[in-house]
């Protein structure tokens, strides 16, 4: 399988995972064909979560449908006795009481910035990104290393007028594009990353809107499948279908250190219990000239 073997890659090389969790907190769900109001997840979801996570091992894993920071340190506390420590470790709190993102690192964080109230206006209201942004900044031999975690809107209809939210999401994609120019204008010469669950599909307006403004090419959106070739990361079980919605997206200043120029989708025999979603992980080699 693809991920076998990471940990023989090069030496100061840092993997880095997205991972949307699916509802790590209480909340009405059907568990075993019995609808129970307000229950937390299942231990089941939660030990094939945690399998999945082993399996990749990154050194750096964001989190989306994470809880509150219990259930955060429940889930680092969980993986440590597991043999995986992540020491450092935060959550957003942002417009949305539920479900936050978060990121657990084995790195110790340089910067944390928490963008609880990123602006936007809809149908000429002042509103926010519904999750905000989460970044933190990791000091490496080769420099500065920066992640931005978002979790666009998803496609639940909240307001009559937006279907599916897609005026909201190309909302919050362009302040979080923005977001990101703002603190790196010339993305050329710098080194971070977007992770994290879009929800929307390659080819959208809220996708293609990260990705650039004007002529400033904000980074690339790596290219990612798993062990047979297949890219989906998110199954709709509702209707059956497959889609890409997590992305991770790197600076032009990070391109030349991505690992075979390509991101991979882990497919292990949990990711179907664990969560609707499959992890996107990539290897950075940022001293490839040993």
């Amino acid at each position: 399988m693809l991920w076998l073997g990471l940990a023989n890659w090069g030496f100061a090389a840092i993997t880095v995972a997205t991972y949307n969790v699916e509802n790590y907190l209480v909340a009405d769900r059907v568990v075993e064909g019995v609808y129970r109001p307000a229950y937390p997840k299942p231990e089941t979801e939660k030990t094939a979560l945690r399998q999945a996570i082993r399996a990749m091992s990154p050194d750096i894993l964001a989190l989306e449908e994470m809880g509150t920071r219990p259930f955060l340190e429940e889930l680092q506390r969980d993986l440590k006795q597991e043999g995986v420590d992540y020491p450092y470790a935060e959550v957003l709190a942002a417009a949305d009481p539920d479900r936050h993102v978060a990121v657990l690192s084995k790195l110790p964080f340089k910067e944390v910035r928490r963008h609880a109230q990123v602006p936007i206006k809809i149908a000429g209201r002042p509103a926010a990104v519904k999750r905000g942004v989460l970044e933190v900044t990791v000091a490496t031999s080769a420099g500065d290393l920066t992640l931005f975690i978002v979790h666009l809107k998803s496609r639940r209809t909240e307001e009559p007028g937006d279907p599916e939210g897609a005026v909201r999401r190309l909302r919050e994609a362009m302040a979080v594009r923005d977001l990101m120019l703002d603190h790196f204008p010339v993305p050329a010469g710098a080194r971070f990353l977007l992770c994290g669950d879009w929800n929307d599909t390659p080819g959208s307006q809220p996708v293609a809107t990260l990705v650039r403004r004007g002529d400033t090419a904000v980074g690339q959106i790596l290219a990612a499948v798993d062990s047979h070739g297949v890219d989906w990361t998110h199954f709709y079980r509702r209707v059956n279908s497959h889609s890409r919605i997590d992305y991770i997206l790197v600076s032009p200043g990070l391109e030349p250190v991505v690992v075979g120029g390509c991101a991979r989708v882990y497919d292990g025999p949990e990711v179907g219990q664990a969560s609707d979603h499959r992890p996107v992980f990539v290897r950075l080699d940022l001293d490839p000239v040993k």
